[in-house]
């Protein structure tokens, strides 16, 4: 049985270029990467692991997210947040906080073409 993976994006170019670097590094994972304002709350559920990514803080599309992270355990499950901006790697660590998902070090990346190794790492230091 595949082990699952979920990407949510608020669909800014950079973010979702990110997104896709990091489906790509997901071995051995079925992956779905959605939009915030397209993602249904049983998404989550069934995902060993989710990433959350967006390039600012509180981004309406998130709404829905925020709410739900604030409503739900997902103890068992393993979370990391990417973003472009670094106030933003705060706001997305606080909204999953309630959750009590198994935070992993957020990603900040700074250039245009995300370092291709260091992203690899950084998924492989979440998912172990």
């Amino acid at each position: 049985m595949s082990k699952k993976a979920l990407i949510v994006t608020d669909e800014t170019e950079q973010v979702k270029k990110i997104a896709m670097y990091i489906s790509d590094a997901l071995a051995g994972f079925t992956v779905k990467v959605c939009s915030a304002d397209k993602f249904e709350g049983t998404d989550i559920l069934c995902a060993d692991v989710f990433f959350l990514g967006c390039a600012q803080s509180s981004p309406s599309s998130f709404s829905y997210i925020e709410k739900m992270l604030k409503h739900i355990n997902l103890a068992s499950r393993k979370c990391a947040v990417f973003t472009t901006d670094l106030k933003t790697i705060n706001y997305l660590c606080s909204i999953v906080k309630d959750c009590e998902a198994s935070l992993g070090a957020p990603l900040h990346v700074v250039s245009k073409e995300p370092d291709k190794s260091a992203l690899n790492n950084w998924v492989k230091s979440v998912i172990k």
